[in-house]
């Protein structure tokens, strides 16, 4: 069996690299890998940020496998029932639900899965002449990984139904202005802007950044009074934390705060 996720760690940044040659299509093995290596590395002391990558020059990810969508009819019934989230949507959740932080690296095609895949992602960094989109119209489909969901609380309503209803990609350049991504950056940059930031995140406070990502969960969608009081209670959390103690004494004592994630 294929080893379709390849993780190298570059100290406290675990750099993931999808390789399923031609275009790292995200089939059913792959997201199983992903999210096996995604529940390690979010448990893993030595882990502060996950960046994810696709091998190749062609694509982060091109797209789901759509060889394995003739078997999907199968499912069909269930999931118009109500079935449990599956795929795609069961990694995103469970990264969305995680305490580490992960930056997406993406080039080439970010197309249907792929794109769903790097919108579950905390940060997304393209190369300017990356191509993003959802084409599933064009198969006589939907998104079906958050594709009808995190895209327009990306982009907005308007610019989400344009990329789903016609199928065209934008260009990362283009996806920069619209939100969609947080920096676009020559390609041959990309990999040194993903672990700027990485290196950043890294030197954070781990308890903090999982109380943020947590808030960012959960609270989207809350009343603004009912979202400010849960982020009281987060910053009590981290207040009355360990890192929250050593931040706080590094300032007074103008130094460098050594986080431990407690």
């Amino acid at each position: 069996m294929a080893d379709y996720v390849k993780v190298e760690q570059e100290g406290a940044v675990a750099v993931v690299t999808l390789d399923h040659p031609p275009v790292n299509a995200l089939s059913s093995q792959l997201l199983e890998e992903l999210e096996a290596e995604y529940d390690r590395l979010d448990t893993a002391d030595e882990t502060r940020v996950i960046v994810i990558r696709g091998a190749g020059e062609k694509a982060f990810v091109a797209g789901a496998d759509i060889s394995e969508f003739p078997a999907l009819r199968e499912a069909a019934i269930e999931a118009a029932e109500g079935g449990s989230a599956r795929g795609i949507q069961k990694l995103a959740l469970r990264m969305e639900g995680g305490h580490t932080p992960v930056i997406a690296e993406i080039h080439g095609y970010c197309l249907g899965g792929g794109l769903e895949l790097a919108m579950a992602c905390d940060i997304r960094v393209a190369a300017e002449d990356a191509q993003l989109g959802q084409p599933e119209i064009k198969l006589g489909l939907i998104p079906g990984g958050g594709g009808t969901q995190r895209l327009p609380r990306l982009v907005g309503h308007g610019r989400a139904l344009y990329l789903n209803l016609t199928g065209h990609p934008i260009s990362g350049a283009q996806a920069y202005e619209w939100g969609l991504v947080e920096r676009a950056v020559p390609r041959e940059g990309l990999h040194d802007a993903a672990m700027e930031i990485a290196g950043t995140l890294a030197e954070r406070s781990p308890h903090s950044m999982a109380v943020i990502k947590q808030l960012a969960a959960e609270t989207r969608d809350l009343p603004l009074a009912e979202g400010m009081q849960r982020e009281a209670q987060g910053f009590m959390r981290c207040i009355g934390s360990e890192d929250g103690a050593e931040g706080v004494m590094a300032f007074l004592e103008k130094r460098t705060p050594q986080f431990t994630g407690r």
